[in-house]
């Protein structure tokens, strides 16, 4: 939708914006800055090295459970703290959890809703390979759960380097959720099957639950936890503070945010036989900083540098796909942030 910003209040009222600015912990990517420059809006994100898609897409052994372990608890700290106040983020997918060392952050809050805003919501929310199954089914009403499904795919994915359910289409990406974790009824999901209903689909009949088979290489603590994230009923999943105290994060130590090291304090220069970041140093520079809707101008903020450049999203090699949006869904990409007038204010020191 276009539209001109005619002051700083009305950019605030963004929605990312608001939540971002609501938000301070060491997990959650932080807003610097926003500008309008050349009737082009900038969100000027704190820098990150790359995001976890690119730490997979060139892999061909998976990561360890102990780096997924550190990941995934760090992520589960931010979604307590993000929906503890009242959001959730609707969009979790590789690319937007951003990596330097061994920190990971969570990123992009175009989609976040507060828990409390009054439904109907949108049906298309995350990418489809990540969406949970009521909103694959078209339910205007849901919830903070939405988010521990997502989290559930991404962790499979990241121990066996292959996306948990790959759909083309809605359609198949139910189908998919079937495959492995077997078709829901009325004992397991009969809210489901009214949704179902309602729009004239019809479950395949799949049963029993495959997920140990599909990741047969991975400890039976992580296939607990992912597939009690990956439930049919969404008031099954766990909520995320419930996650951090599963047996497959035992050992791992929760720090309250005032009190853990920030990014900014790790070596700027890593060693050279990290396994996670053994391919960092050859990722082009798209992806490493957030930058929104960036012209064909340079801007100069605080040694902050924000130079021209088009996103590309680099072609994976088989068999490791990448989720996106696909002709069958129902809804396209959510409208992009209209154009306004130059602007700017510091908003973290």
């Amino acid at each position: 939708m276009k539209r001109k910003y005619y002051s700083f209040e009305e950019c605030m009222s963004l929605r990312e914006v608001k939540s971002l600015r609501r938000m301070n912990h060491p997990n959650i990517v932080k807003l610097k800055e926003v500008i309008r420059e050349n009737d082009i809006l900038y969100f000027i994100m704190e820098y990150m090295e790359c995001n976890l898609y690119q730490l997979m897409k060139d892999r061909v052994k998976p990561f360890s459970e102990a780096e997924v372990r550190n990941w995934c608890f760090q992520i589960f700290q931010a979604l307590a703290y993000m929906h503890q106040r009242g959001y959730f983020h609707r969009d979790l997918k590789p690319e937007n959890l951003l990596v330097s060392k061994d920190v990971i952050k969570l990123a992009d809050f175009g989609l976040a809703r507060e828990v409390s805003s009054v439904p109907p919501y949108t049906e298309y929310v995350s990418t489809r390979w990540y969406r949970a199954p009521e909103v694959l089914l078209q339910s205007s009403v849901y919830d903070s759960a939405v988010d521990m499904w997502a989290m559930g795919a991404i962790m499979a994915e990241l121990l066996t380097l292959h996306p948990l359910f790959p759909g083309t289409s809605e359609a198949d990406e139910i189908l998919k959720i079937c495959n492995v974790i077997g078709s829901p009824d009325e004992q397991s999901w009969p809210q489901g099957l009214s949704l179902a209903e309602t729009i004239k689909y019809q479950f395949p009949q799949i049963r029993g639950n495959q997920l140990a088979e599909v990741m047969a290489s991975v400890s039976s603590e992580a296939v607990d936890l992912i597939s009690s994230l990956c439930s049919w009923d969404p008031c099954k999943r766990p909520k995320a503070a419930e996650v951090l105290k599963h047996t497959f994060f035992k050992g791992c130590t929760f720090v309250p945010p005032p009190v853990r090291p920030k990014a900014s304090g790790l070596p700027k220069t890593p060693p050279c036989g990290h396994p996670v970041l053994r391919h960092s140093r050859s990722l082009p520079e798209t992806g490493r900083a957030t930058v929104h809707k960036v012209s064909n101008i340079t801007d100069r903020l605080d040694n902050l540098s924000v130079t021209s450049r088009t996103r590309t999203t680099p072609k994976p090699p088989a068999p490791l796909l990448k989720a996106g949006l696909g002709k069958s869904d129902l809804l396209g990409k959510s409208d992009e942030i209209p154009p306004a007038k130059r602007l700017t204010r510091k908003l973290v020191s």
